[in-house]
Order: C-alpha cells, then sequence, then structure tokens
C-alpha cells in the first residue's frame, strides 16, 4: 500500500523466501475482504486454497453448522500467502531482501531514522528512512530495539500442536470439551491443518509425548476426525508451541511503528493473527497517509488499533481457558435453536458483528 502511494519502500526479511512458518493459516472475511481490495484475493483463489464456505461446531450437545458469513474464508499455507503479498508488493515498487537481519536502528536524536541491517552475505548496510515499521512477530527485534512498551498483558492460557494430512474430508471446523480445542482447517494441494490445544498448564506433559497427545485429543474430542486419521496420509511433521503469549505494546514511537504479531499477539485459537495483522496494515497506512513519520498521524493509528483489537483479545482470552462455561453452552443451545443466530454466532467469532448484535431480546430471553 505504501508503495503503491509512491514511497520508496525497503522490505526486509530475516527468513530466506519464500519458507512456511508455524501457523493456523485462517483468513477471516474481514480479512479477506482486505485482500479482495488489495486486488489479491483471486490469486490466493488461484493458488488452489479451497474456500471455507461451511462452518461447524460441536460442543457437548451441540451442533452448529452455516455457510460462513459474508462469503468464504481461506486457509491458504504461509509460503503461499507470504508470496503473494510479496510479489505484490515488489510489484508495487517495493525493493525486497530476503535473509537479511536488522542489527540495530539508526537514530536522529531520540527519533528512529532507519536500520542498520546485515545481508545475506555478511556484510552490514544502513538504510535511512523517515518510518521504519516492525512487523517482525511476537518476539519483535525492532520493538526491543524501539524500547515499545508492554502496555497490557495476559497469562499465557494454552499450548497447540499442528499436523497436516493428505487424504481427509473434514471440513473446516472446530471440535470442543473442557480442556481441548480441535480445528480442522482445509489448505493447498488438498491437504488439511489438524490443531490440538490443551491448557498451558499440561505444556510440559503434553510435550514429552506430543504426538500420542496430539492423537489422543482427536480421539476424545473430535472422533470423526480421528477415524479418518487410518486413511490419510500424516504430511511433514508435528510441530508445536507452548509460547502463546497475550499482550500488547506500544503501537508507535517517533519514527517507528509495530504491526501484526509484533505490537499485539494473542493465543492462536481464534486464529485471528493473520486477519488482525492485515487490518493493522491497513490501518497504519490509512492513518500516515503522504506524511511517513508524522506522529499525529501515528498516534491516530495507534488509537485505532486498540480500538480494533480489542474486543477480539477479550474473546480470544475467554476462548483460550478452554473452559465449556454453563453460561456459553446456553448461549449455543439457544444459538443452535434457529439458523439465522446460528449465522449471526459465526459472524461473531469471524470479527463481523459485535456480540451485543446477537444478544436481541428474545435470544437473551431464552438464555
Amino acid at each position: 500500500m505504501l508503495a503503491r502511494r509512491g514511497w520508496r519502500v525497503l522490505l526486509l526479511d530475516r527468513a530466506e523466501f519464500p519458507s512456511d512458518t508455524m501457523s493456523t493459516l485462517y483468513v477471516h472475511q474481514p480479512g479477506v475482504a482486505l485482500l479482495r481490495r488489495w486486488g489479491l484475493l483471486d490469486a490466493v483463489i488461484a493458488s488452489g486454497a479451497p474456500a471455507l464456505d461451511t462452518v461447524r461446531y460441536r460442543v457437548e450437545d451441540v451442533d452448529l453448522a452455516a455457510p460462513a458469513p459474508e462469503g468464504p474464508g481461506y486457509g491458504p499455507r504461509r509460503r503461499v500467502l507470504d508470496s503473494i503479498l510479496v510479489e505484490a508488493a515488489v510489484a508495487a515498487g517495493a525493493e525486497f531482501a530476503d535473509r537479511s537481519t536488522v542489527v540495530d536502528l539508526l537514530r536522529e536524536g531520540d527519533r528512529v531514522a532507519g536500520v542498520r541491517f546485515r545481508g545475506p552475505d555478511g556484510r552490514e548496510r544502513r538504510a535511512r528512512a523517515r518510518l521504519v515499521v516492525g512487523a517482525d512477530g511476537m518476539r519483535s527485534r525492532v520493538a526491543e530495539l524501539a524500547g515499545a512498551a508492554t502496555t497490557a498483558e495476559d497469562p499465557r492460557l494454552s499450548c497447540v500442536y499442528y499436523s497436516r494430512w493428505a487424504g481427509l474430508d473434514t471440513g473446516f471446523g472446530f471440535h470442543e470439551r473442557t480442556g481441548r480445542w480441535i480445528a480442522t482447517i482445509p489448505t493447498n494441494d488438498g491437504e488439511t491443518m489438524v490443531a490440538t490445544y490443551f491448557p498451558q498448564s499440561r505444556f510440559d506433559e503434553v510435550r514429552a509425548d506430543a504426538r500420542a497427545a496430539h492423537l489422543d485429543a482427536l480421539a476424545t474430542t473430535a472422533p470423526s476426525v480421528a477415524a479418518q486419521l487410518e486413511g490419510g496420509e500424516q504430511v511433514g511433521r508435528l510441530v508445536g508451541t507452548g509460547d502463546q503469549r497475550n499482550f500488547f505494546r506500544e503501537a508507535t514511537g517517533p519514527g517507528w511503528a509495530l504491526v501484526g504479531d509484533a505490537g499485539h499477539h494473542l493465543d492462536t485459537i481464534t486464529a485471528r493473527g493473520i486477519t488482525n495483522a492485515f487490518t493493522q496494515a491497513d490501518l497504519l497506512a490509512g492513518s500516515v497517509g503522504d506524511a511517513p513519520g508524522d506522529q499525529a498521524a501515528l498516534d491516530g493509528f495507534a488509537a485505532r488499533r486498540d480500538e480494533a483489537m480489542v474486543d477480539g483479545y477479550q474473546a480470544t482470552l475467554a476462548l483460550a481457558r478452554l473452559e465449556v462455561t454453563p453460561a456459553r453452552l446456553a448461549l449455543l443451545r439457544a444459538v443452535a435453536r434457529r439458523p439465522e443466530w446460528t449465522r449471526d454466532y459465526f459472524a461473531v467469532v469471524a470479527g463481523l458483528m459485535p456480540m451485543e448484535d446477537l444478544l436481541d431480546g428474545e435470544l437473551l430471553d431464552l438464555i
């Protein structure tokens, strides 16, 4: 977006490109809408990422299913999605360098004025800039060097393991019981991502035999998925993490801004990370306009980011506790009574409508 506006943009990626990274993959409908607006959705579809046009959610005696709200979501492999994004940036005029690691920030007084980075040949280079954007993940080096303070933080609540399988027909959906959350996300090449979530308190136990825990979670929580594994083929290795931090950092400072997981990270159980990153990128580009590094514009971005992210953050914390509470079960049982309520519930999950709009008088009376 910035390159399209005519800015000179240097995009640095520490990894060799393209490469995969551990990810829940899913792009919610607001993220899909941004891909469409940016002219990139057709490339995602052409990659073979299937349209996830039906959502299913099973917990205890409740089985919800509905068409995806406002059109399908998508779960492209990261090496696919990232390539589409980088190619679009380069086509817009950005310069891209992979295997390039930021070593330090350049400063003019108290203002960030660029970066010092090491390229693939080991040589250090300098790039001066009116704005440095750290989009470098939960352990952001830019955030560390800029001294970005943590403004809100909550405990780690879950841990997760991911496997990919060929030959499954699970569709897109979720299975839950207290202490377990299962997600199935069809992706490129006819593969399905299968994610199992456990309480953070069990991480040491789970990782001692992660495969056994992964398969047991499927057998006890999503037996229909577990049954398909016998006829499927695992692709790649099982990967997982217990480092699912929940925080907000300062979004901006003099000459710098943070986008995506660098500025705000939340448990992956709601798969909001990619959509949140798209939303923040759009907010930043819209806020700074034609004044890169203008502090008033950056402050505007910071306020808009927090406002856009806070409801999803709180909803994610509630789900990541992995507790099927009587109140939530009562809500789901009520929602299951009408197709329009089920549809609206999934719209809330996707971030398309606030919970208070779902809880109208009649539904609230049933709960």
